[in-house]
């Protein structure tokens, strides 16, 4: 006889345990442990939540290499079922070798189910009958699993599920999320009942009133945010490294609908405009892209969503000024451009129309277009199409951790009929699904990798750019660690090219994603080792780094509301000098809609305890020595970008944390 000593470690983030028996097989190049070999652990409250347990099967021969095991859970009594979470199961054989079998799956029936070794391998390396069986099976499982569903044509497919419930258990969110979720949605409400804000439709009498709602959600940007909001400096600094860094570029020649002249910038004559163009310190921000989007009725009033130009100068001072905005795209005697020289609150106004166009643009498309919609084609092609057996699925599927759920909840909740964002923004209404098509079309392989976007939108040079410099060296560290991985299992550029099941997952994200969109430069097929690296840098960074980039920081820029607004009630001035205090303050939200509006954001940037940081690998899918040492050496390195971030915001009048590892989730998770 030959022992084999197993160990089982069950998951602690998940509640709840079996109380049922779990029966195990080991499954050998040589054999497999016969029927009465199967283990049946005794003792039910072994698997509870959290614990290491070993056991010992003995086979009377060897059974060679491991391949795989089985487990199932029989039901202890007919109406008592549970579900379990095993996270990986351990082997040491009798010849000294020690094999390990991550699982990170719910079991919640008595079926079999079979689990493949560590070991990574690629469907041209999957040589045993029995495993390649086991590989089409667990793809064909897959795809009725993960199936795809048109949300609306012209969109990004996304995964079919009618709620959370209907998720693959592996995709349901954490016990401990769960609450929290539930809990600060609740918090939050209570809080805006008990302030009496809810449904209010009464108007602002002044400024300093907003500060009543949610007086104990205020973080020290958003407390910097409502003293600095109406300075020009800080206008401009937003967007550098404000919660949407993706609007600005180098302006090389005005815009032909854009007239503005030298002597309307530059009065006293000190520069020109071509000078300034030349040497680099011009740039604009155009919000085409809402042009023509007929804006939300809210409360049963129209509201109104401009789609600004607006020009910034770069100061020999370093800092970033705005020195014309134009509310509207086509020039007219009706849409004057506005100058700092303007009156106080003519000047204000166009700049909250430029906050708002700007909240709007960044919540449909930099936000949920660019990080949650894109990471959820990027998580469903590859459930659907990789086994866990696969290099990339051990690589990218901790980077698709909570995606499914909470976008199931976004299109819900948020961009429903009934949906918060649907009943608060000035684009989410009738034409909400026309702005984020018109954002797809925007959208092109070389805007979703940071070294590329930059240089495109020649900001290279561009001083106290935290977002691109923090966001080079993490794309690096990235690109880095992916190309050691994946150079370990593709040795050549033929590796990539006969790899069927790596295609069919870009094919997928191609046909799925970008709707099939030759002009996007999204590759349909991958054929050498360089441009696999870089499409699974871009898919990473895409779920982590660009997200927190775009999401960390909205309650701390649109907690105090009037440097966000995410609507406006009155059109903007067709003449200067008709504005005053009480033109802002009849145009900005209503209580109730500015209420519901700071909520939603509050909720939708604050991250559950169980978050996992960049890097951070709750479960071991790799069983090569390399896959864990390169693991270790990305880990360090992204410490080290940590600490040198902390470094440089200590001497920093506001801070710029969104693109810390340690503040980067691991994926699209909230």
């Amino acid at each position: 006889m030959v022992d084999y000593k197993v160990t089982v470690s069950t998951d602690h983030l998940n509640i709840i345990g079996t109380l049922n028996r779990v029966n195990i097989k080991l499954v050998g190049t040589d054999g497999q442990s016969d029927c009465k070999g199967i283990i049946i652990f005794k003792m039910p409250l072994t698997f509870t939540s959290g614990p290491v347990s070993s056991f010992t099967v003995s086979c009377p021969d060897s059974i060679g290499k491991l391949l795989f095991i089985e487990l199932d859970k029989p039901d202890l009594l007919v109406y008592l079922k549970d579900s379990w979470f095993p996270a990986k199961v351990e082997v040491k054989s009798p010849e000294g070798d020690t094999y390990m079998f991550p699982i990170y799956r719910w079991i919640t029936d008595n079926k079999v189910h079979r689990f493949r070794e560590a070991t990574a391998l690629r469907i041209c390396e999957d040589n045993d009958e029995l495993c390649k069986n086991m590989r089409e099976e667990e793809l064909k499982q897959q795809e009725e699993d993960y199936r795809w569903h048109v949300y609306e044509e012209g969109m990004p497919h996304c995964m079919k599920a009618k709620d959370i419930s209907s998720l693959p258990s592996e995709e349901r969110f954490s016990f401990i999320k769960n609450m929290e979720l539930l809990f600060t949605q609740v918090l939050g409400q209570i809080q805006l009942r008990f302030e009496g804000l809810a449904g209010s439709k009464e108007n602002w009498s002044k400024i300093d009133d907003i500060k009543q709602v949610m007086p104990s959600r205020w973080t020290e940007i958003s407390d910097y945010v409502e003293q600095h909001w109406r300075e020009d400096a800080f206008f401009g600094y937003q967007y550098l490294n404000g919660i949407n860094p993706m609007m600005i570029r180098r302006c090389s020649a005005l815009p032909e609908n854009f007239p503005v002249t030298d002597n309307m910038v530059f009065p006293g004559g000190q520069c020109t405009l071509e000078d300034e163009m030349m040497h680099g310190n011009i740039f604009l921000c155009d919000y085409k892209i809402l042009d023509g989007l007929k804006a939300n009725i809210i409360n049963e009033k129209q509201q109104y969503l401009m789609a600004p130009l607006v020009l910034l100068h770069k100061k020999p001072e370093d800092k970033l000024m705005p020195i014309a905005i134009q509310l509207k795209q086509t020039p007219s005697e009706d849409n004057p451009i506005f100058f700092p020289t303007d009156s106080e609150y003519d000047w204000l106004m166009a700049k909250i129309f430029v906050r708002s166009a700007d909240f709007n643009e960044h919540q449909m498309n930099s936000h949920l277009l660019r990080t949650h919609l894109l990471a959820e084609v990027f998580a469903v092609s590859l459930l659907r199409n990789l086994p866990a057996v696969h290099p990339l699925y051990k690589l990218l599927v901790p980077h698709t951790r909570d995606t499914l759920g909470i976008n199931l909840l976004a299109r819900k909740s948020l961009i429903s009929e009934t949906g918060v964002f649907t009943n608060f923004a000035a684009s989410g209404g009738e034409d909400m699904s026309t702005l984020l098509k018109k954002s797809l079309s925007s959208v092109t392989y070389s805007s979703l990798c940071i070294p590329e976007d930059i240089a495109e939108r020649g900001l290279k040079a561009v001083p106290n750019f935290y977002y691109r410099d923090d966001g080079l060296k993490l794309w690096d560290i990235i690109h880095r660690f992916v190309k050691g991985m994946l150079s370990f299992f593709y040795k050549d550029d033929a590796d990539i090219q006969k790899d069927s099941e790596l295609q069919k997952w870009v094919s997928d994200i191609f046909v799925k994603g970008f709707l099939s969109q030759d002009g996007t430069g999204i590759p349909q097929t991958l054929t050498t080792v360089e441009e696999l690296v870089k499409f699974v840098t871009m898919v990473i960074f895409t779920c982590s780094g660009q997200h927190s980039a775009v999401n960390n920081g909205q309650y701390d820029y649109g907690g105090w509301m009037p440097n966000a607004p995410s609507t406006l009630k009155l059109p903007p001035p067709t003449t200067k000098g008709t504005t005053s205090e009480a033109t802002m303050l009849e145009t900005l939200p209503d209580q109730g809609t500015t209420a519901k509006g700071m909520a939603a954001i509050w909720l939708l940037s604050h991250p559950s305890s169980d978050y996992v940081p960049l890097g951070q690998y709750l479960e071991n899918h790799f069983g090569e020595k390399t896959p864990c040492q390169l693991i270790r050496v990305f880990q360090l390195e992204l410490e080290v970008l940590s600490a040198n971030i902390n470094l440089r915001n200590v001497n920093l009048e506001v801070p710029y944390t969104y693109m810390d590892p340690k503040a980067i989730e691991n994926s699209v998770a909230i």
